[in-house]
């Protein structure tokens, strides 16, 4: 089998045809790497040469090219993190939890804000990022002016993930890039076939043998190939950041049977932080960036105030 070409770089045009947005010229996208240890470093997508506005945090298996789609159509500067184990990022070191040592991830993301938008941005977090990003307005208020759930809160458990955990968990490795696509349509049926393409390219990696396996660690291993039974540990402990937390709040949820998030979340949510603004989307259902990322733009863009 030939090898496939990649350039992080090379496909904006693709996300921008497919949903309709104007594409003049490619953006100005840099990678960039942040010490957030003596030994550790994320990496992250630096979009335009200003100070950014925006800070956005992907979900678990993920990247920071998730959002490329919603950073195409914000058209401003912003910066995407990869989380530790995830992407370009290293992992997450000695931390018990790995990868979902959700306290450790907040204090690396606010490192990476710090470096680039010492002032503070707009932090949008999905999922995993969601849960990372409470925990970063919560312990590093001074870096953060408003903050957006996209279809997550702490009421998060096992049985409303098992999906997501089950496929991250699933196999290892694929003998071909149709295998992992395969793969990965049947647990996104939301999305367009070249979407998920363009995802695969960013998340995944194409051996020498022509095999392809994950970038992301797999939840809890010490390495991607490492297998460990398909749960998640409970977050509800964050319910209590989300009490401390002074900037306004935005849940965005996904109102197909893919969200994790229920009535009940919504309601706790609510009980807690009465002022906070609730959007649902009917055509999203967990990757509201993937299902539905230009309407996501317009919510930020409106919550974040960034018109004024």
């Amino acid at each position: 089998m030939s090898r496939i070409e990649y350039d992080e770089f090379g496909l904006f045009h693709e996300n921008a045809n497919e949903y309709g947005i104007a594409y003049v010229a490619p953006p100005v996208v840099h990678r960039r790497r942040f010490a957030v240890a003596p030994d550790r470093s994320l990496s992250a997508l630096v979009w335009g040469d200003a100070p950014p506005e925006l800070c956005f945090v992907h979900g678990g298996a993920q990247n920071a090219h998730t959002w490329d789609t919603v950073a195409l159509a914000l058209a401003r500067p912003l910066v995407a993190v990869d989380l530790p184990g995830h992407g370009h990022s290293d992992g997450p070191g000695d931390r018990e939890e790995g990868q979902l040592a959700i306290t450790g991830n907040g204090d690396d993301v606010a490192e990476v804000i710090r470096a680039v938008a010492p002032t503070g941005v707009h932090l949008i977090g999905m999922s995993l990022g969601g849960l990372t990003s409470i925990a970063v307005a919560a312990q590093h208020p001074e870096l953060v002016r408003s903050l957006t759930l996209v279809d997550i809160t702490p009421g998060v458990n096992g049985q409303k993930s098992q999906a997501i955990a089950a496929f991250v968990n699933g196999p290892s490795s694929f003998p071909s890039f149709d295998d992992i696509l395969a793969r990965t349509i049947e647990h996104n049926p939301t999305r367009t076939v070249a979407s998920l393409r363009r995802g695969i390219l960013h998340n995944a990696v194409q051996q020498d043998d022509d095999s392809w396996v994950w970038r992301y660690r797999r939840f809890d291993a010490p390495s991607p190939l490492v297998d460990r039974p398909a749960t998640l540990p409970s977050f509800g402990s964050l319910w209590d950041l989300v009490e401390r937390i002074e900037v306004p709040i935005m849940l965005v949820r996904g109102m197909l049977p893919q969200s994790v998030v229920d009535d009940a979340d919504e309601a706790e949510l609510l009980r807690r932080r009465r002022a906070a603004r609730v959007e649902h989307i009917a055509n999203a259902g967990h990757s509201v960036q993937g299902d539905t990322p230009v309407e996501l733009a317009a919510l930020i863009v409106d919550f974040a105030a960034l018109n004024r």
